[in-house]
């Protein structure tokens, strides 16, 4: 696979996010879930594109109805869709291709920074081609991204209870609301950790890889390995403070 075109394809993509007719045609999906014409036209682009590549992998969308096959792209149009209607500029495309039961290739892309995270199995962790790597601080030294989760409002009253009691633990706290990017945020060395509860596969599939191949950890909120079939709650670490996180979320159980 030429991944350096599927990073050319992806970074192709912000002539759609900047373009203002589509993102202020907004439609709700849900409680604070929306979905913007500029989710479905990157969808589409990128599906089109990427079967005209190789029409043996299988496509696990989002915006789309389906299921993980052995062999298929994970893709996210817009991971930051909130943020994207609200100006807040952390959103991002995200794309994984998962073949031999794990993700081999990931690629987080923020059109509004120009920030390019990439990754391939055993091949190391990337920001717009200089490598990276997660920090080496520990609890107290932490800052450390939550997820509310938003669209999971009845989930309130725990996620901040953990939020506060991790809080009192390290340095500080961030919201940036972009799963993709607080994970990648993590392999880059910015932040040292991030927990939240019943994300889909799309909202970590590419950075999962990237954080790995920065020499982070990913797993479930019971320690486990993460899947890509189905909701997961995640722990996101630079493998130093991994434990400490787990055993506060674990008082939640």
């Amino acid at each position: 696979m030429n991944f350096k075109k599927v990073e050319e394809l992806v970074k192709d993509t912000e002539r759609i996010v900047f373009n203002q007719e589509l993102k202020n045609n907004i439609k709700m999906k849900g409680v604070a879930d929306f979905v913007t014409s500029i989710d479905l036209e990157i969808n589409n682009y990128l599906k089109k594109a990427l079967l005209n590549m190789d029409d043996n992998i299988a496509f696990f969308s989002e915006e789309e109805n389906g299921s993980l096959k052995d062999l298929c792209w994970i893709l996210d149009p817009i991971d930051g869709t909130t943020n994207l209607i609200y100006g807040y500029n952390m959103s991002t495309i995200s794309l994984a291709l998962y073949a031999n039961k794990g993700i081999q290739f990931g690629i987080v892309y923020n059109p509004f920074t120009k920030e390019c995270f990439t990754a391939e199995r055993h091949k190391g962790a990337y920001l717009n081609g200089v490598s990276i790597h997660v920090s080496d601080r520990h609890m107290k030294e932490a800052i450390i991204e939550f997820g509310a989760g938003s669209t999971n409002k009845q989930n309130a009253d725990i996620n901040f209870e953990m939020a506060k009691n991790i809080f009192k633990n390290c340095i500080d706290i961030r919201r940036i609301c972009s799963s993709a990017l607080s994970i990648c945020f993590i392999a880059s060395g910015r932040i040292d950790g991030y927990f939240e509860q019943k994300l889909k596969p799309w909202d970590y599939a590419a950075a999962s890889i990237i954080l790995e191949e920065a020499g982070g950890k990913i797993t479930d909120f019971d320690n486990n390995k993460i899947q890509f079939a189905k909701k997961t709650s995640i722990i996101a670490s630079n493998t130093k403070i991994h434990k400490p996180i787990y055993e506060i979320i674990s008082e939640y159980k």
